[in-house]
């Protein structure tokens, strides 16, 4: 019974995430839908069972810039909402930066952000942009472009595992800047550096911004390369919650751990099917199809309550 409502909690966590995001969709006429579509159950998993986190006493409402980051101007990153800092606590570290609204979704489902702080996303001045630097909700680091946020994760985790620090890095990939060659490098590093201290989720989903992933660089048989540089990998469904929790509660090891989730781009919002195969962002082209994801969206509510 008890496990039943763990279990529970978190789809319903990734059920309110895809609802979340979908709604920003619908109101700003264009979201990254599908990235919320086939991490859901990646995110619930990590924010509900997997990362050891600093308890908040109330969600966070971000703060706004006060003036232009400089030197001697007080700076702030997104660790607060994940309460890293403490030598047992893990670090979360989102490497495609576009998965920033997902991220967001999942912390006020968390109740470690204010739900408010939407308000501010991608308006000047704020620190819930579109897509996310260190300074905003839940981002530790700026991962910048594709393929960096893995070298700055094993940077973390290196020094951590040098100071004796017991908390891990923990990390969101996706399938397409795994193509990168510093993403080769930083695995081989991390390996050689025996970084067990590493869990990395990557989000096989198959598509990424020019269309189906194989056809713009096949990274295949990604498991069997990645065991050759030495990493620690498994293949699982990524919409599996009891498998992502089990594998995230595994003892280190003496290498990096991936976790390779097969996923599904349209998981939960089946509208999203006859954009095959551009799934990357959705921007609405007139007001009968803002209206059809509206319709579907409403159907999602009723199924809530």
């Amino acid at each position: 019974m008890e496990t039943n409502k763990w279990k529970l909690r978190i789809m319903r966590m990734a059920y309110g995430i895809r609802r979340r995001v979908l709604a920003h969709t619908i109101s700003r006429n264009g979201g990254y839908l599908s990235q919320a579509c086939s991490s859901a159950e990646i995110f619930a998993t990590l924010y509900g069972k997997v990362l050891r986190l600093a308890p908040l006493e109330n969600p966070i409402l971000p703060t706004k810039f006060t003036e232009t980051p400089k030197i001697g101007v007080p700076t702030f990153t997104g660790t607060e909402y994940n309460g890293a800092g403490r030598w047992e606590c893990d670090n979360f570290i989102l490497s495609p930066a576009q998965y920033a609204l997902v991220l967001y979704a999942t912390l006020i489902e968390a109740k470690r952000m204010d739900e408010n702080g939407m308000e501010q996303y991608d308006k000047d001045g704020s620190r819930v942009e579109m897509i996310g630097a260190e300074h905003s909700p839940g981002m530790e680091v700026t991962t910048g472009s594709l393929g960096q946020g893995i070298s700055q994760a094993a940077g973390i985790a290196w020094a951590r595992k040098n100071i004796g620090e017991t908390g891990r890095v923990i990390m969101l990939m996706s399938d397409g800047e795994c193509q990168s060659g510093e993403f080769w490098e930083a695995v081989q590093a991390a390996s050689f550096h025996k970084l067990g201290n590493m869990l990395i989720y990557v989000d096989m989903n198959g598509y990424q911004c020019d269309g189906i992933m194989s056809n713009v660089m096949n990274i295949e048989p990604f498991h069997k390369r990645l065991k050759s540089f030495g990493a620690r990998v498994y293949r699982v469904d990524g919409h599996d919650i009891e498998t992502l929790v089990k594998i995230g509660k595994k003892q280190s090891a003496q290498a990096p751990t991936f976790v390779l989730c097969k996923t599904d781009p349209c998981r939960g919002i089946d509208i999203l099917k006859y954009r095959y195969p551009k799934f990357h962002y959705v921007r609405f082209t007139d007001q009968n199809e803002k209206a059809a994801y509206k319709k579907f969206y409403d159907s999602m509510e009723l199924l809530r309550n």
